[in-house]
């Protein structure tokens, strides 16, 4: 039992780097908000700009360019209802990038939890020792205390490191977000402004 709840542990583990590294490729800032939409959005002030905006952005695949390029593709509507498209769209663009973090935060959950219960089997099976053969050989109870602490410890060491990246990524997404709402925001500004429809 004691080495299945380990082999649980590294399990957790595995799985939690996995999901550590590939959101740290998906959440690199160039690869959401890549410069050169940002670029663009900044030179695109008419609505004869918007052909080069739309370019730019099939030519870089990003969340950003897919919220520019529905908004873009929605000039003809009014103001109000190409927001309304754009807000829905950015929720699902935002909930891609938090893609995984939930993974992230069960197991800073279940983590300890798991060094917790191989704590106590591997407890259970000390003490079963020592009812049967007593407490004559001290040192190789010592030997299986420590043995048994270390589930505890990895458990914690684990739970730990997701903790970080976790809350990490999440404040990545969040600032991710407000940037390119504000790019969006001043898009839609220019292309609606006063004698436009």
């Amino acid at each position: 039992m004691e080495n299945f709840v380990y082999v649980l542990l590294l399990l957790t583990s595995v799985v939690g780097l996995a999901f550590i590294v590939e959101r740290g490729l998906v959440l690199r800032w160039r690869k959401v908000v890549p410069p050169e939409i940002e670029t663009a959005v900044e030179s695109c002030r008419t609505r004869e700009d918007v052909p080069m905006l739309k370019r730019v952005c099939e030519q870089n695949n990003s969340p950003l360019s897919r919220l520019l390029l529905l908004a873009a593709d929605r000039l003809a509507w009014p103001k109000a209802d190409n927001v309304d498209a754009l807000q829905t769209r950015a929720r699902h663009e935002i909930v891609r990038l938090e893609r995984g973090l939930v993974v992230l935060e069960i197991i800073v959950g279940i983590a300890p939890l798991l060094g917790l219960v191989g704590t106590i089997v591997g407890m259970m099976d000390v003490f079963g020792d020592v009812g049967q053969m007593g407490m004559a050989d001290a040192a190789r109870l010592a030997r299986g205390i420590a043995l048994i602490l270390r589930a505890t410890l990895i458990g914690l060491l684990i739970a730990i490191a997701a903790l970080i990246f976790w809350s990490y990524y999440s404040k990545k997404v969040e600032m991710l977000a407000v940037e390119m709402e504000t790019l969006c925001d001043e898009f839609i500004r220019r292309q609606y402004q006063k004698g436009k429809k």
